[in-house]
């Protein structure tokens, strides 16, 4: 899987840890968690694991003998990981690809995969993948951002971004923005022999230190940074601290409480 829009590499990890980790995926990961019967699981995955915050979490909420592999495709992401939680138990970190994971069928009790499914360029062939490597029963659970309608900070960046290109801008925030789609959603998992649970609409209205903050999150934190940096008419920082006065402006400068809006989506492997 060698997308562009996948890539999290560079600086890009560690401002995605340090801005949106507190913001976005740690607020977010608590009520993942917290939906769900963890306790009763052994053998566990985590695709997209990231920075390792759902992991965190996940590690917390299984039983002290349960198994944890989490995964990314990024190895930067997974440095990051390892070197915030070098102590966490039973827990294998490895780099996979989601696509064609490197495990046996039916492997897993459970997977889980925190705003990530949505970077997967073949989603089917993923769906089809997680089944493969789950028990029958097995919990596939993910969550994946709604629109940008309901997402302001990933709107504003976009169209933040967008103004500093003359042409072909980043498509980046089409990508995390552009994947809440229940009905496509469901095919997908039914056609993948995943019957669907349940899917949440979760809406929350989170807090960052600074507009600032947010914005060199949402814009240097991801691989829209490397168009940025290639092919931008300024540099990065001037385009922060655009989106971070537009962030300021309508939802405070220090701190800034943005609202947001996710799907968790629940499934069980027939």
């Amino acid at each position: 899987m060698t997308d562009l829009n996948a890539q999290f590499a560079g600086t890009i990890p560690a401002t995605y840890d340090r801005c949106l980790g507190p913001l976005l995926f740690e607020p977010y990961a608590r009520d993942f968690v917290s939906r769900l019967p963890w306790d009763q699981y052994q053998d566990v995955l985590e695709l997209a694991a990231g920075t390792g915050i759902l992991t965190h979490h996940l590690r917390r909420a299984l039983p002290a003998s349960a198994n944890l592999t989490a995964t990314d495709l990024n190895p930067d992401m997974l440095a990051i990981a390892q070197a915030k939680y070098p102590n966490l138990p039973r827990v294998a970190w490895r780099q996979a690809d989601a696509q064609a994971l490197p495990f046996p069928d039916a492997s897993f009790d459970a997977v889980a995969c925190q705003f990530g499914i949505m970077f997967f360029p073949d989603k089917p062939a993923a769906c089809r993948d997680i089944r493969r490597v789950l028990k029958r029963g097995g919990l596939f659970a993910f969550s994946v951002w709604d629109s940008l309608d309901h997402n302001p900070l990933g709107a504003i960046a976009r169209s933040t971004v967008n103004r500093f290109f003359t042409a072909d801008p980043p498509t980046f925030y089409d990508v995390p923005y552009g994947f809440a789609n229940p009905p496509l959603l469901r095919e997908w998992l039914v056609q993948a022999a995943l019957e669907v649970l349940s899917m949440d609409s979760v809406a929350q209205v989170n807090q960052s230190p600074s507009a600032y903050a947010a914005a060199e999150g949402i814009i240097a934190g991801n691989p829209a940074l490397i168009s940025i940096q290639e092919r931008a008419t300024a540099p990065a920082d001037l385009i922060v601290r655009a989106a971070a006065e537009e962030l300021g402006a309508r939802y405070g400068h220090a701190p800034c409480r943005l609202p947001m809006r996710a799907l968790v989506i629940t499934a069980r492997a027939v």
